[in-house]
């Protein structure tokens, strides 16, 4: 598609004056930073148009309406002045009817206007034309006070605005790349991800997590803002959910909005239809930052449920990492490492029994009377680690749980929360393996109270042991492993 202009902006003149004297306004600051971010991305220098002339009592719509309709996107500024504008609105209409009559309102599936919010508007405020459209706020809210405050340009580098502005100039390269080749893009991203929304106290991690995930040339879902009303709500989520093999969930202290039509936040719904969604080819990941509490009784309820109820972690993975971990467990997820054939594993490889002995870290000078009996039976063990990089730790967790033939979770310093969440991740192991696990068990250690003396579960054998370690307790388990093959014979 050949275009005279890469770029036009369309923006009220007010937002545009400064209020210092011979400085350049805000919209001015916009078009520079996109010439060059935007240049950056391309390899070469776009062409960015704007009306610096007020149209006043002139009639300059049919000069305008010639050059939208040779325009590649349209960047709309919006602001209070803005959506007062019938001028401002009129360019918006124009270029859609521009685009629509020659019927390429959307190249490979992106729409080519993108709407920078400077000043915060209530949605039902938007004009009509973007009012769906995901928007790019180049603004901050105070938590406190409720009060957004316009970024400006700043020289910091990590300053909210340049995030922003690189998104923005990021998603604007891809579609006048698309443009230029005069052809569709290729088959489409690798994955496809639901990114939920998320409460305005998470807004920079989710924009975060969708910058990674589309620079992965990943397709992030919902690509236009989620209803108001419930019922339009959730057929939409129901029907963004269905395109996607996986969902990502960020749950932060606030509670966030509440569609119209019922008590629930926009963050419970999604997660709650997500969680229905049950498919051999779906997953859900859900993050909570470390130490995550709240003042507000519902979302403190939602958080413990999605800690302890274990219906939940069915085909979940909850992390209560830090972000860079949550970004690596994504990826993982979204592309497992390679199993290798076995006819292409070591020879040795079938000869060992490998028992994953899973621990608190409190419980690890405890163990070695265990770990030193394993090893005499003829296994090799896989101990539990602690040391070193989060993410490096984590990794290895998951490898030995797809490599290991048995698990064996010693209960002892760790709370029933804790044993909960290790069970839930050897049952979503299993999707990763390329075998069944031979045995499964749970060794039950002091210190000891009656409801640790109650436990039981039908997702593994239970051990109970008394004060000291008693080897004949682990005879059920043992017996499970395979006889010849590093294991005690039957």
């Amino acid at each position: 598609m050949q275009v005279e202009n890469d770029i036009f902006i369309s923006y009220a003149h007010l937002d545009d004056e400064s209020a210092i004297e011979g400085q350049p306004g805000w919209v001015s600051n916009l078009h520079r930073a996109m010439e060059i971010r935007v240049g950056q991305l391309l390899g070469k220098r776009p062409s960015i148009w704007r009306d610096p002339r007020l149209a006043g009592n002139v009639d300059l719509r049919g000069e305008l309406a010639e050059k939208l309709a040779k325009v590649g996107v349209l960047v709309c500024v919006l602001s209070p002045r803005y959506v007062q504008s019938d001028w401002c609105t009129w360019e918006l209409e124009a270029f859609w009817q521009a685009v629509r009559d020659r019927q390429a309102e959307q190249v490979s599936g992106s729409v080519r206007v993108f709407k920078v919010i400077k000043t915060r508007i209530p949605l039902e405020e938007h004009p009509l034309a973007v009012q769906e459209l995901l928007g790019y706020e180049f603004y901050v809210v105070d938590p406190e006070t409720d009060r957004a405050r316009e970024m400006k340009m700043v020289v910091d580098p990590e300053a909210p605005y340049w995030k922003r502005l690189d998104d923005l100039a990021y998603d604007i390269s891809q579609l006048l790349e698309k443009l230029e080749g005069n052809q569709e893009a290729p088959a489409g991203p690798e994955k496809t991800v639901y990114l939920a929304a998320t409460s305005s106290d998470l807004k920079e991690e989710r924009d975060a997590v969708k910058r990674d995930l589309q620079r992965h040339g990943h397709r992030v879902l919902p690509d236009r803002q989620l209803p108001l009303v419930v019922a339009d709500f959730e057929a939409f989520v129901q029907e963004q959910l269905a395109r996607c093999q996986l969902s990502v969930h960020l749950v932060g202290r606030n509670y966030g909005f509440v569609p119209e039509g019922t008590t629930e936040s926009a963050v419970t719904l999604q997660h709650d239809l997500a969680l229905a969604r049950q498919a051999d080819d779906f997953a859900r990941l859900i993050w909570l930052p470390p130490g995550l509490d709240s003042e507000d009784p519902r979302q403190q309820s939602f958080i413990e449920r999605l800690q302890t109820d274990t219906g939940i972690h069915r085909g979940a993975d909850l992390l209560e990492k830090s972000l860079e971990d949550f970004k690596a467990a994504i990826h993982r997820t979204l592309n497992p490492p390679e199993q290798a054939r076995p006819d292409t594993q070591l020879p040795q490889e079938n000869d060992l029994t490998r028992i994953y002995l899973i621990c608190d870290q409190r419980d690890d000078e405890a163990i070695p009377p265990l770990e030193e009996y394993l090893w005499d039976q003829g296994v090799e063990v896989l101990p539990s680690l602690f040391d070193g990089d989060e993410a490096e730790v984590r990794l290895y967790h998951e490898e030995s749980l797809r490599d290991c033939d048995a698990v064996l979770i010693y209960y002892g310093q760790g709370n029933e929360l804790w044993l909960r969440r290790k069970i839930s991740e050897v049952r979503k192991s299993a999707y990763r393996r390329d075998k069944p696990m031979q045995a499964k068990a749970i060794l039950v250690a002091s210190p000891t109270n009656p409801r640790k003396q109650r436990f039981q579960t039908r997702e593994a054998l239970v051990i109970h042991q008394g004060d000291g370690f008693e080897p004949e307790a682990l005879a059920p388990f043992l017996g499970q492993l395979a006889p010849g093959q590093g294991g005690p014979a039957p």
